[in-house]
Parts: structure tokens; C-alpha cells; sequence
């Protein structure tokens, strides 16, 4: 087969600024997607694991038959598989307690065996040479473990070490624009490629959690179900509009990106590039974590502090509430947990009168604050937070189903206030 021929039987889109704008779109989707599906849809981690795994594979099927790059059928299956990258990493955080060091850890090394093991059978990563089932295979391999990585490494910044989606979001848009800028310097194209690939992912993620959270959070205040629709919407008349013009496609030679071994700088950059990243990620991440162990113990002894001066309150008639929450301050191995007893409190007294809106509205508080505590509250027991973390997102599933019931949500509510 002449290789012009094949180039044009290539099962991948061009990398053009269009591939980047709906890449982002899809990682955006696929964030706010699995949300609304695991808690306003009430799935569940597992049961939205499984629903997305097998439209996957369906999808899957669809995209290998295809003789030729589909706008679809592939970017289809780039949402799905980017909804399921993200709840593999999920998955093994929430429910087998795996730290989020260890998953960015465990994908960053599968992800590159599987770039080794590709190159090794295939003499080159060019997404220009996909026209072969197994480059195929070891195509959409990588596009799952960079999804993985991609949701590992934006959580573990922006949720472990505190530093929000925001200013996550913003780290994550200057390393993108330095390897922007190295590639057209001369960095090797496809080095340059996956690791934007990679990044864009915690990128789309900040920009869904900017888009979904309310006013009073920093957000915007749209909601998972809405920016789930108005980027669905965009993807859609995206694709539309690249399967009638096909600007997209790879249609004529081009051998400038090829990793192989007419390039012997390549292999130098990636050991360069490598090290670089090691060595700041690295420092990035020893420098944060000291600034938060400095807080947590600064925490402790100020806390200590108030145990200390408040045992005074045991000489005096004190109510079974106040005896509970002193308890609970004392013996709690995450420490003083009053605030979100407040909280859980409050929402549980508006579903008590019947008002689920607004129950559903302040439980919001307990996510978001949560969420900006697990940087200081995880390291002092993860057990005993992701026990809590997970009675958390059953409340959370409760409060935001489509058809809310009080009784469920009351019980749900009880049974968390009875933790902490």
C-alpha cells in the first residue's frame, strides 16, 4: 500500500488548533459528566464506572471497524474514555484508599511503558502513523493512562496540597505555554505533544470546577448538569463542522514528528525533559507539603490549646450536644470537626421542615469546605478520612438527586453527624 495512501486511511485527527479546543471540551465533559451521573443521577462511584466501561467498549468497536478517522465515532470515544480515565483514578483514591502520590506514581510509569513498549514494536509514536490495529491499541492505551495521570496529578494539587483548581488551572496554563513555546523552537513534536495532552486534562478539569461551582465559591454557578450540556452542545457543532469541511484531516506526507531513529536527538530531549520535570515537580511538591505539615502542627497545638482552656466547661451545666461536640473535638483524629458538625446540623434541620431546596443548597457548604480542608485534615488519619469522605458523597448523592426523599436524606445525614 503506497504511504500516501495510508496517511490518508490514518485513524486520527490532525493536530490542529481545533483538536486542542474540543480536547479541552471533552476533558471539561468528562469531568462534570461523571459527577452529574455519580451524584445527581445518583449511580455511584461503581455503578457510573460500569455504565461508562461498557459504552465504551461499545464505542470502542465502533471506532476500530472504521476504516478511516471518523470525527464521531472518535471524539465520541475520546469524552467517554476521558470520563473513564478520570473514575479509574477515582476508584482507586475513594474506594481502595490508594494516595494520589502513588496513582500519579503507578500511571506515570504504565504510561511510559506503554510509549516504550509501542516504540519498541513500532520504531515510532507519530499519531500520523495510526493506520494499523495495533498502533490503534497502543494509541488509545495511552490516551486512557494520560486521562489517569492527567486526573491524578490535577487532584493531587489541587485537592492534596490545597492548592484549588483555580490556582492549579493557572500552574497547569504556564507549563503549557512553555512547551508551546519549546516546540516551536525545536522540541521534538511528538514529546511536545503528549505532554500538552497530559496537562490539558487537569486544564479541562479547572475550567469545569470554575464553570459548575456557585457564585460564593469562585465559580460561576452553572451547575454539573448545565456546563455538562452547554459543552456537550459545543463539542457537537464542533465535530459537525469538522466532518463538513475536514479541516481535521490527515491527508499528505509529513515526516517532521517522527520519534524513530532518523531523529537521534529525540531520545535526549525526553531524558532532558524528563529530569526537568522530575526535578521541579519534585521540589514543587517537598516545598508544599513542608508548608502544610508546618500548618497542621501550628493547628494541632492551637487546638490543643483550646481543649485545654475549655475543660473548664465540664464544672458547669453543659447540654448532651455541647458534651458531644467536646468529645468529638478531643478524640477525633482529625481533630476539631465543630464546623462541619454546624453544617451537617443545619442541613439536617432544614430537611426536618421540609425544605430539601434549601438543604440541598447548604450541603453544597460541606462539599466546599471539605474539599479545602482535605489538604490538612487527610494527613493526620487518611482512614479515618476517607471513611468520612465517602459518607460525605453518599449525603451529597442523597441531597442532589433528581427525586429527592426526605426520609433517605435525613437518614444519610444522621448516620454522617454520628461519625464526626
Amino acid at each position: 500500500m503506497p504511504h500516501l495512501t495510508r496517511r490518508s486511511m490514518c485513524k486520527v485527527p490532525e493536530v490542529t488548533l481545533y483538536f486542542w479546543i474540543i480536547k479541552v471540551l471533552c476533558t471539561t465533559v468528562g469531568e462534570t459528566a461523571s459527577d452529574f451521573l455519580n451524584v445527581n443521577l445518583n449511580f455511584g462511584l461503581t455503578g457510573t464506572s460500569v455504565v461508562i466501561g461498557i459504552l465504551l467498549l461499545i464505542v470502542l468497536f465502533f471506532q476500530f471497524r472504521s476504516p478511516q478517522y471518523t470525527p464521531g465515532i472518535y471524539w465520541i470515544t475520546v469524552v467517554l474514555i476521558s470520563i473513564f480515565g478520570t473514575l479509574v483514578t477515582d476508584n482507586l483514591t475513594d474506594s481502595m484508599g490508594v494516595p494520589l502520590e502513588a496513582s500519579t506514581m503507578f500511571f506515570s510509569v504504565v504510561l511510559a511503558l506503554t510509549f516504550a513498549i509501542w516504540y519498541a514494536k513500532e520504531r515510532t509514536l507519530s499519531i500520523h502513523s495510526i493506520y494499523t490495529k495495533r498502533r490503534e491499541i497502543f494509541y488509545w492505551l495511552a490516551i486512557l493512562f494520560t486521562f489517569a495521570l492527567g486526573t491524578a496529578t490535577g487532584d493531587l494539587m489541587a485537592e492534596s496540597l490545597g492548592l484549588g483548581y483555580a490556582t492549579t488551572g493557572i500552574i497547569i496554563c504556564i507549563v503549557v505555554t512553555f512547551i508551546a513555546i519549546a516546540w516551536r523552537l525545536g522540541l521534538n513534536p511528538i514529546l511536545a505533544f503528549w505532554l500538552i495532552y497530559i496537562m490539558t486534562r487537569p486544564l479541562g478539569a479547572s475550567l469545569g470546577d470554575y464553570l459548575s461551582q456557585p457564585y460564593k465559591y469562585g465559580g460561576i454557578g452553572l451547575g454539573a448538569t448545565i456546563t455538562s450540556i452547554i459543552f456537550t452542545s459545543a463539542i457537537l457543532m464542533a465535530v459537525i463542522f469538522l466532518s463538513i469541511t475536514k479541516h481535521d484531516q490527515i491527508n499528505k506526507e509529513s515526516n517532521k514528528d517522527e520519534l524513530d531513529i532518523k531523529h537521534p536527538g529525540a531520545a535526549w530531549q525526553v531524558a532532558i525533559v524528563m529530569v526537568l520535570l522530575l526535578i521541579f515537580s519534585g521540589s514543587g511538591y517537598y516545598w508544599r507539603h513542608s508548608v502544610l505539615q508546618a500548618e497542621a502542627k501550628s493547628a494541632e497545638m492551637l487546638a490543643s490549646q483550646l481543649n485545654n482552656s475549655s475543660d473548664s466547661s465540664f464544672a458547669s451545666p453543659v447540654t448532651n450536644n455541647n458534651i458531644s461536640s467536646h468529645v468529638a473535638k478531643i478524640f477525633s483524629p482529625l481533630g476539631d470537626l465543630s464546623n462541619f458538625r454546624t453544617i451537617i446540623q443545619d442541613t439536617l434541620n432544614l430537611v426536618n421542615s421540609g425544605d430539601l431546596s434549601a438543604a440541598k443548597s447548604r450541603v453544597a457548604d460541606l462539599e466546599y469546605e471539605w474539599d479545602n480542608a482535605e489538604a490538612h485534615l487527610k494527613p493526620k488519619s487518611p482512614v479515618e478520612w476517607t471513611k468520612i469522605d465517602d459518607r460525605i458523597d453518599s449525603v451529597l448523592r442523597e441531597l442532589r438527586a433528581v427525586h429527592q426523599n426526605a426520609a433517605t436524606c435525613k437518614s444519610a445525614l444522621m448516620t454522617l453527624l454520628a461519625m464526626i
